[in-house]
């Protein structure tokens, strides 16, 4: 109440202090340093601990959102924020990104704006899992470190087909993977040996080829009882990559042990189809 100047103040003793850059909150730790260096340093610190700590589960929680949909069959959505040199530019762009048809992934467009790209840009994309995509524009000096630290992906393009062509990879690239299956031969047991190492089918091929690194099923009167990788594929005592059709072999299949004789050896690929949008 008395308003004087004091030099320092003891344990419990009320004081009024001014000259915050920003208002502080109430319960907020007050700490004394030496200088004005290490204060910052020490304010730099804790503010960026602060701001990791709320990033991290939006990130989290963006990330899995993100590959939950996809593993759901839910469609998936690939985040942008837009920043050009005029409104016509990203009224053009707007609505280039909004005539791509995909029942798979949408763009969704969380900012845009006319400008540089800001430092307030990178975080929201490093919040929010975005892409930030400038057209004809920079990334200010002061926001290009917090590019390397966030590890936010910025693309920067002067033509907007080219814009447009590169976010279409983007999506597709976002989309998990389609394989079909391709039969490429099947082999008959004749027999069955017995070895140290288990069961192995005595075989010949009917038809197509037996190769080693694809994938075989066994077939029991036409119903699959077992799918999974070759342990071993022989001629004679030779270990080889593929028999022909007409040619007799020794199959084992993982751990399967349950060979009889007349089982099929179905073998197939995996081929990996072109995604579409």
């Amino acid at each position: 109440d008395s308003q004087k100047r004091v030099k320092s103040a003891g344990p419990s003793t009320p004081v009024e202090i001014v000259g915050y850059s920003a208002v502080p909150n109430v319960g907020d730790e007050l700490v004394e340093l030496e200088n004005e260096r290490k204060a910052k340093k020490l304010s730099d610190e804790r503010l960026e601990q602060q701001r990791q700590a709320k990033l991290a589960p939006v990130q989290r929680s963006a990330l899995e959102t993100l590959f939950n949909n996809i593993e759901q069959g839910k469609k998936a959505n690939l985040r942008l924020i837009l920043k050009a040199d005029a409104q016509g530019s990203l009224q053009a762009i707007e609505k280039s990104l909004n005539e791509i048809e995909s029942a798979k992934i949408s763009a969704e467009i969380l900012r845009q704006s006319v400008g540089p790209i800001t430092e307030a840009d990178i975080l929201l994309a490093s919040a929010s899992d975005a892409v930030v995509i400038g057209f004809n524009t920079k990334v200010e000096a002061k926001a290009q470190p917090v590019v390397k630290r966030e590890g936010v992906q910025v693309k920067l393009f002067s033509i907007i087909y080219e814009l447009i062509d590169q976010v279409k990879e983007a999506m597709l690239g976002m989309l998990a993977p389609e394989t079909r299956e391709k039969v490429i031969g099947h082999a008959k047991v004749l027999q069955v040996f017995k070895l140290s190492s288990g069961k192995v089918g005595g075989s010949t091929v009917t038809d197509g080829r037996i190769v080693r690194k694809a994938r075989a099923r066994v077939l029991r009167d036409g119903v699959p009882i077992y799918d999974g990788g070759f342990t071993t594929l022989r001629r004679f005592k030779e270990d080889v990559k593929e028999v022909k059709v007409g040619l007799e072999c020794g199959i084992k299949l993982g751990r399967f042990n349950d060979y009889l004789e007349g089982d099929v050896i179905e073998c197939y690929e995996l081929e990996k189809l072109e995604q579409t949008l």
